[in-house]
Parts: structure tokens; C-alpha cells; sequence
């Protein structure tokens, strides 16, 4: 079965022929919309969808977290066609689905052919391991734990050029120097096909290559 994970280096919405994409890879099933749960959360949910909406996506399935329990979010994910995992405080969405049973129902679904999309921190807790930049957390200080386990050897840094993370994407890299480590600037999407990039869309994707931070899309 055919896997399918974006990422994408800031909030949404969706770059525009990702967003047909994904919805043709949805097949209009249900689309869960994961969340941390904070004050008028409510009010984005149309920056996630109305993009969507446009190829005619049609049914979402909000999940605030941690409100909503295990068991329906389980069960949410189960009957979904389609998974998004929302942007925000990445240590607190790690807390709540990376290396947890909603982070094993989130891979159970991606490995059956349900196309994953992870915004910001949900595309940093997406990886086998997840890696917190020092500009991403109260301690300000570089975090390695536990991801879902979408992809293997790959990293990511989001927020890229607008956070000044080439630092960052380099004390990846030395860290897990064979790894693929990109970063990704915001409105900009990568798409991965059974785990290799395959499509980027937006303003600007870089990776470590020989231990040198190079532009690699033609935005």
C-alpha cells in the first residue's frame, strides 16, 4: 500500500496543488483534524479546510486534545480517509500523540494508504524521532524524543528561513550525519511517496548535502 506524508514549514493552509492532492488521496473520505487543545481553537479550523473544501473535501472530524478521549480519537482515526496533525507548542503536541496510541493509530492509518499532513509541529513529531529546536520550547535548548514514526532518518526544521534555523538544520546534521535533514520555510510543502520526497511546493526547501545547507526547490 502507498504511503503518503506532507509537511509543511508553518501553520496552514495547504500550498494549493498539495491541497488537490491530498484530497484526491483521501478518496472524500472523513478527514480527522488533531489538535492541542486551547482557547477559540475553533476559529482556524477554516485555514485548515476551506483549501480543502475547494477539491471537495467535505467531512472533518475536529480531535482537541487531550478534551477528547483516547478512545474516540482511536476510533476517529480508524474511519478516516485523510489525517491532519495541526500546528502550536510542539513539546505539548509530542506530549500528546508522538510515542502514544494515538501516535501508533496515526501510523497504523498512514501505513494502510491514509494520507498524513503535519503542520509545523505536527510535521516535527511525524518522524521516527522528533527534533525540538531551541527556538521552539521554554528551556531554549535542542530536543531529541520519541516521534510517530512516519519516516525514518529524516528531520526536519521548520519555520526555516523565517526563524533562522540554518543552525539548527546543522546541529541535526551533526548529529545524524547519514540522515536527510531539510528545512522548510513557511507556506511551503514537501510530499513524501513510501517515505522519499517526491514534490515541494512554496517558498523555499534546503538540506544538508555534504554537510552544506543548499537550496534544493526552484521557488
Amino acid at each position: 500500500m502507498a504511503r503518503h506524508f506532507y509537511a509543511f514549514g508553518s501553520g496552514p493552509p495547504f500550498t494549493t496543488e498539495m491541497a488537490q492532492q491530498y484530497v484526491e488521496q483521501t478518496k472524500r473520505g472523513m478527514i480527522a483534524i488533531l489538535l492541542v487543545d486551547r482557547e477559540g481553537w475553533l476559529d482556524y479550523m477554516p485555514d485548515y479546510t476551506d483549501k480543502l473544501k475547494q477539491y471537495g473535501a467535505e467531512r472533518f472530524r475536529y480531535l482537541p486534545l487531550p478534551s477528547t478521549t483516547e478512545e474516540q480519537v482511536i476510533k476517529t482515526i480508524k474511519d478516516s480517509g485523510g489525517v491532519i496533525i495541526c500546528g502550536g507548542d510542539t513539546s505539548r503536541y509530542a506530549e500528546y500523540i508522538a510515542d502514544t496510541i494515538i501516535g501508533a493509530a496515526i501510523k497504523e492509518a498512514y501505513v494502510r494508504g491514509v494520507p498524513v499532513a503535519g503542520f509545523s509541529a505536527g510535521a516535527l513529531i511525524s518522524p521516527q524521532n522528533c527534533i525540538i529546536s531551541s527556538k521552539d520550547n521554554k528551556e531554549q535548548r535542542y530536543v531529541e524524543r520519541n516521534g510517530i514514526g512516519l519516516l525514518f532518518n529524516t528531520y526536519f526544521a521548520v519555520h526555516f528561513s523565517e526563524w533562522d534555523e540554518k543552525p539548527h538544520l546543522q546541529a541535526i546534521f551533526a548529529k545524524h550525519p547519514t540522515a536527510n535533514v531539510y528545512g522548510i520555510d513557511e507556506k511551503t510543502g514537501v510530499y513524501f511517496h513510501n517515505g522519499i520526497l517526491e514534490r515541494m511546493e512554496g517558498v523555499g526547501v534546503y538540506q544538508m548535502q555534504d554537510g552544506i545547507c543548499r537550496k534544493i526547490n526552484n521557488a
